[in-house]
């Protein structure tokens, strides 16, 4: 097994987490804080997702699904466009609205196909490649997309957790 098919599996457990912490959630549901500072399902699928759509973009070289797909404008988003959701306050976490739960998974969904698309092409050899020079050791290829698995993973844990949770008290 090569490293990319690795990471195409790792990034599909991320998408099969994502399908199941949103299915059959209501709009309501996707939005519902488990108390004030609490982040929402949907923020979660959404940060997890920024987040990927980022990283992943920086390190192929192209431009994020984000605005690319003119996801930015179908999210209505009240934040910058290079927001991913990183260090935002829980009132800042409080404004986005979530337009549907198919606006949120198709944006996954195409993020994800990107990512492979991407990681699909890559040889064991373009995980050494530093792409990161502001950290000691230099972060590379490899390491950078593993944080993005670790990342995304927990997060759609979470995600899962909070709809556990309504689930229950519907």
């Amino acid at each position: 097994m090569k490293g990319h098919d690795l990471l195409v599996d790792a990034f599909g457990r991320v998408n099969e987490c994502v399908h199941a912490a949103v299915d059959g959630l209501s709009l309501d549901q996707l939005h519902r804080r488990l108390d004030d500072d609490a982040n929402p399902v949907g923020w979660l699928v959404w940060h997890l997702t920024r987040v990927q759509d980022d990283h992943v973009a920086d390190v192929a070289g192209f431009e994020q699904v984000w605005t690319a797909q003119g996801f930015d404008a179908k999210f209505g988003s009240p934040y910058p466009v290079a927001a991913v959701g990183y260090g935002q306050s829980s009132r800042e976490v409080g404004k986005l609205n979530v337009p549907s739960v198919e606006v949120l998974t198709d944006y996954h969904d195409a993020v994800h196909a990107a990512t492979v698309a991407y990681v699909s092409g890559l040889a064991d050899d373009d995980f050494d490649r530093v792409v990161d020079t502001r950290w000691d050791p230099p972060v590379t290829l490899g390491v950078r997309l593993i944080s993005v698995v670790s990342d995304t993973l927990q997060h759609a844990g979470q995600a899962a957790y909070v709809r556990g949770i309504l689930l229950r008290e519907a």
